[in-house]
C-alpha cells in the first residue's frame, strides 16, 4: 500500500514538472500589418512632432464647449449601450475566474445512506455479502423479504495535471476575451463621444441655418413691400408681386422645416444621454468655432494601441491562437489523480466507529484518446482555420483604420479649401443683394434681379454654414479614427 502511494506521488511530481515546461500550440506573435511610416495626406495638416497624437488628448480637453462636455459626461454615465458594456465586462470576468480555477482540484463531499428494503433473499447475494433484518440482527428470521443498508460520509478529490498546457491555453483565451470586453466598452465610448459631438455641431448648424432663413425672410418681406408700392404706382405688374411673394414663401417654408430638424436632433441627443426628450441649451454658436491649421495625427503604428476596435481584433486573434493549443491538447493523454476518504458502515451505530469505519484510496491514471471518429482532429483543424480567419479580420481592421484616418485628413484639407471659396461666395452674394436693392430703388434694376440676388445669397449662406459643420465633423472624425474619446 505504501509503495503504491509512493509511486503515485512520484507520478504526480513528474507530471507537475512536465506541466511547468510543456505547452502545446505556438505562442502569439503579431502578424505583419503592412503599416506605412506616415499617413497619406498628412503633409500639410500634421504637426511637426511625428509621435504627437490628438488621440492621447482626453475628450474633456479636446472639446471645449461646456454644454457638449455636459452631454458627453451624462451619456457615458447613463447611456444604455455603455451600461450593457459594463455588464458584459462583469460576465467575462466571471468566465475568467472560472478558467483560472481550472488549475485547482475538484473536491466533492458526500453524506448520506442507502438501503434496499423487502428484497428477496436470493437478490444481490454473494458469499461476501451480509444481510441484516429490520431488527439489526445478523441472522434474520426465515422470511421472504430482507433489506440491506449502508451509511457513508466521504470526501473525494480529483486533479487533472496540466501536462500539455491545455488549461493555461484556456486561461490565455479567457483572458483575451475578458480584455476584449474592455475594448468593446472603449469603442462604445469613442463612438458615443463622436456621435454626441457631431449631433451638437449639427444642432449649431441648424440654428445658424434657421437664422439665415429668418434674416432672408425679413429681406424678402422688405422687397415685397417695395414691389407693392411700385405696383400701386403703376411701375410694375401683379406678376412682380407674385414672383417676389413666391421667393419669400420659399424662405418661409425653410423655417418650420429647420425647427422640426432642431427638435428631432435635440431628442436624439437626449436619447444618447439616457434622458427623456427635452431641449438642449447651446453655449456657443457655429460660426464661433475656428479650425486649426495643423493636427497631430501621429504615425499609423499608434493605431495598434489607440484604436479599441484594432485592439479588440488583435485580442480575438490571441484567443483564437490559444484555442488552437487547447484543441491540440485534447488529442494527447490526460493525467489525473483521484483521492477519496471517509467513513462508512452497514449499521448506523457503527458509522463513527473509528478507525474501523475509515476507508480511503488514491488512484492515478492516464487517458489517451484512440479513436473518436475524427472528432478531435476536426476540432483542431477548425481551430487553426478560425485562427487564420481572426488574423485576416485583424489585418482588415488595421487597414480600415488607416483608411479612415487618411480619409479624415483629406476631408479636412479639402473642406478648408471649400470653406475659403464659400466665404468669398457669400461676400459676393451679399454685395450683389446690396447693389441690387440700391439699383432697384433707383429704378435701374428690375425686381427679377433683386429676387435672383436674394436667392443666391440664401443658397450661399446655407452652404457656408453646412461646410462649417462638415469641417467640425471632419475634425471629430479624425479624432475618432485615431482612437480618441475613450481616455
Amino acid at each position: 500500500m505504501m509503495k503504491s502511494i509512493r509511486q503515485t506521488g512520484l507520478v504526480a511530481i513528474i507530471g507537475c514538472l512536465l506541466a511547468s515546461s510543456c505547452k502545446l500550440g505556438r505562442d502569439y506573435v503579431r502578424p505583419d500589418t503592412g503599416l506605412t511610416a506616415a499617413f497619406r495626406g498628412a503633409d500639410t495638416l500634421v504637426g511637426t512632432a511625428d509621435t504627437a497624437n490628438i488621440a492621447d488628448i482626453p475628450w474633456y480637453d479636446f472639446f471645449t464647449d461646456s454644454m457638449m462636455i455636459m452631454l458627453i459626461d451624462s451619456a457615458i454615465a447613463n447611456n444604455y449601450d455603455m451600461q450593457t458594456a459594463l455588464k458584459n465586462i462583469e460576465i467575462a470576468n466571471q468566465s475568467l475566474r472560472q478558467s483560472r480555477a481550472a488549475f485547482f482540484p475538484e473536491v466533492e463531499a458526500q453524506l448520506g445512506g442507502t438501503n434496499q428494503q423487502w428484497r428477496s433473499r436470493d437478490f444481490y447475494s454473494s458469499p461476501s455479502s451480509k444481510w441484516y433484518g429490520r431488527d439489526g440482527q445478523a441472522e434474520p428470521p426465515d422470511n421472504l423479504f430482507m433489506y440491506q443498508s449502508q451509511y457513508l460520509s466521504s470526501i473525494s478529490i480529483s486533479w487533472e495535471l496540466d501536462i500539455w498546457g491545455k488549461m493555461r491555453r484556456q486561461n490565455e483565451s479567457a483572458l483575451a476575451e475578458y480584455l476584449q470586453t474592455f475594448e468593446a466598452r472603449k469603442a462604445i465610448q469613442t463612438g458615443l463621444v463622436a456621435t454626441i459631438a457631431e449631433g451638437y455641431y449639427n444642432l449649431l448648424m441648424l440654428d445658424a441655418q434657421l437664422e439665415v432663413a429668418r434674416r432672408n425672410l425679413r429681406l424678402n418681406d422688405s422687397t415685397l413691400q417695395i414691389v407693392k408700392l411700385q405696383r400701386d404706382a403703376g411701375e410694375v405688374s401683379s406678376l412682380a408681386i407674385q414672383q417676389t411673394e413666391s421667393q419669400m414663401l420659399l424662405a418661409t417654408s425653410l423655417i418650420p422645416q429647420l425647427e422640426q430638424e432642431i427638435a428631432i436632433q435635440e431628442n436624439a441627443l437626449m436619447a444618447l444621454t439616457g434622458r427623456m426628450p427635452d431641449s438642449v441649451y447651446r453655449s456657443s454658436a457655429l460660426m464661433d468655432w475656428r479650425m486649426q491649421d495643423t493636427y497631430d495625427a501621429g504615425v499609423p503604428l499608434q493605431l495598434l494601441a489607440n484604436r479599441p476596435d484594432v485592439r479588440a481584433a488583435e485580442l480575438a486573434l490571441r484567443a483564437a491562437n490559444a484555442d488552437v493549443g487547447v484543441a491540440q491538447a485534447y488529442r494527447y493523454p490526460t493525467l489525473t489523480i483521484d483521492a477519496s476518504g471517509g467513513i462508512n458502515a452497514m449499521l448506523p451505530q457503527n458509522w463513527f466507529n473509528i478507525p474501523g469505519a475509515l476507508f480511503g484510496g488514491l488512484i492515478s491514471g492516464a487517458t489517451q484518446p484512440v479513436f473518436s471518429r475524427r472528432r478531435l482532429k476536426t476540432q483542431h483543424e477548425i481551430a487553426k482555420l478560425e485562427r487564420d480567419k481572426a488574423e485576416i479580420s485583424f489585418q482588415q481592421t488595421v487597414m480600415d483604420a488607416v483608411h479612415e484616418v487618411t480619409n479624415a485628413l483629406i476631408m479636412i484639407e479639402k473642406l478648408n479649401e471649400q470653406y475659403a471659396i464659400a466665404e468669398r461666395r457669400v461676400a459676393t452674394a451679399q454685395l450683389g443683394v446690396k447693389n441690387a436693392n440700391l439699383l432697384f430703388k433707383s429704378g435701374e434694376a428690375t425686381y427679377l434681379e433683386v429676387i435672383t440676388a436674394q436667392s443666391n445669397a440664401l443658397t450661399s449662406e446655407l452652404d457656408l454654414v453646412s461646410i462649417k459643420q462638415q469641417q467640425l465633423n471632419a475634425k471629430v472624425g479624425l479624432y475618432r479614427a485615431l482612437g480618441g474619446g475613450w481616455k
